[in-house]
């Protein structure tokens, strides 16, 4: 073998290793990049379903609950509070849920519910996001049903997250996608198989 053939085995060696080193460092910059695209646990945790016991709800009760970062409001009502969502329609802006986005299909009713008795509802007033506050005490001398109230600009809503006309919120309260896994258990977030 000639010296020439001799460097020419060796820059062909050499170049073949510098080629498989750069790729191995490309390989070694490229994972952690790639790996830092992936969502964090904390972010994928935050748009999981949230499961919600109801067994120990109480009719007239109301619990908040965290989904997405968002308050949800799960209220069970009583036959009383029932029987009045169909009082003063009038004076709601949108009492047949028309407004597209609002809700589900399947809540697109006159209780805004998959179940009558139990309401799901963002807490979250759409005018301006503050967290409406639960005022259930009816006052017939107010022509006030018992619902929501929005402290920050006086928004109200009746026991289906109905807006009221007059106030600064445009539309209904915001029906999330749920579903009842059984009688005592809900879940928010998913709504496949709704029952």
């Amino acid at each position: 073998m000639t010296e020439d053939d001799l460097d020419r085995n060796r820059r062909h060696f050499l170049g073949l290793a510098t080629a498989v080193t750069g790729v191995v460092g490309i390989g070694f910059v490229a994972v952690p990049f790639l790996s830092s695209l992936k969502p964090s646990a904390r972010s994928q945790a935050l748009g999981v379903p949230v499961e919600v016991p109801l067994g120990s709800l109480e009719a007239g009760e109301m619990i908040r609950v965290l989904w997405r970062g968002r308050l949800v409001f799960v209220l069970r009502r009583t036959e009383e509070m029932l029987a009045r969502l169909a009082e003063n329609l009038d004076k709601l802006r949108d009492p047949n849920s028309e407004e597209e986005d609002q809700q589900p299909n399947y809540a697109a009713n006159g209780t805004r519910s998959v179940r009558p008795e139990y309401l799901v509802v963002e807490g979250s007033c759409t005018h301006l996001g503050c967290a409406p506050l639960e005022d259930f005490e009816v006052r017939p001398a107010e022509g006030w049903g018992g619902g929501f109230f929005c402290p920050c600009h006086g928004s109200k809503f009746d026991l289906a997250g109905r807006v009221y006309k007059g106030v600064p919120a445009p539309t209904n309260l915001r029906i999330p996608p749920h579903r009842f896994i059984r009688d005592d258990l809900l879940v928010i977030g998913q709504d496949t198989g709704a029952a």
